[in-house]
């Protein structure tokens, strides 16, 4: 990766931290929606729901340290956590598998990655992550679990086989109640090990 690409990207994801400063309204009349059944995709469909800065430059040396090429994300939204990755990947020469359930998220997402000029490194995937990465049998070097969270637990299932001694899986949003029962849920496989990072924001799983 040269200085233009890192600087590229850099400045794409300056522009959408400003604009995702600007999202909580949009989150609250989302959530207002919901007030009375549980908040649902397409409430959010507008709200950037992104990782933080120190998480995205610890995803960047994480990706670098351990020379991680084959990367497959869960949960798009505008694309914020895939140009970190990318960041990452353009070092390793890796590539990026990332699937966003709303389309017009998806749209806008590839618009950012084409702004940051990292649209040919990021395959995006629209729809129901169970259904576009059912047929996912190349080797998982990260996993990076950042969508909706009751289908942590069959996705990471669905994706186990292709799981090697090497494989990382990052568990975004680890202190939520979903995220916990799903954390709980593979803790009684004694092959992972788990380490909880930020605070218990998030959770890296790896293979012993």
């Amino acid at each position: 990766m040269n200085i233009s690409q890192q600087n590229q990207i850099e400045s794409t994801l300056v522009h959408l931290f400003n604009d995702s400063k600007y999202d909580m309204l949009k989150a609250m009349k989302g959530m207002a929606k919901s007030a009375f059944r549980p908040v649902q995709p397409a409430d959010l469909k507008n709200v950037y729901l992104s990782i933080s800065k120190e998480q995205g430059e610890d995803l960047v040396a994480l990706i670098k340290n351990n020379n991680i090429q084959n990367i497959v994300e869960f949960g798009t939204s505008f694309g914020i956590s895939a140009l970190y990755l990318a960041l990452g990947a353009l070092q390793t020469k890796g590539s990026i598998i990332t699937t966003e359930l709303i389309e017009s998220k998806a749209e806008k997402a590839i618009e950012n990655f084409k702004l940051a000029g990292v649209n040919e490194l990021i395959e995006v995937r629209v729809g129901n992550a169970l259904e576009t990465l059912k047929d996912h049998n190349y080797p998982i070097d990260l996993l990076l679990l950042d969508g909706w969270k009751d289908l942590y637990l069959p996705l990471f299932q669905m994706l186990e086989h292709t799981y090697h001694k090497d494989t990382i899986i990052y568990v975004d949003n680890a202190d939520m109640a979903q995220t916990q029962v799903f954390l709980k849920t593979i803790s009684r496989n004694e092959k992972y090990k788990f380490e909880s990072i930020f605070g218990g924001k998030a959770v890296l799983v790896t293979i012993k």
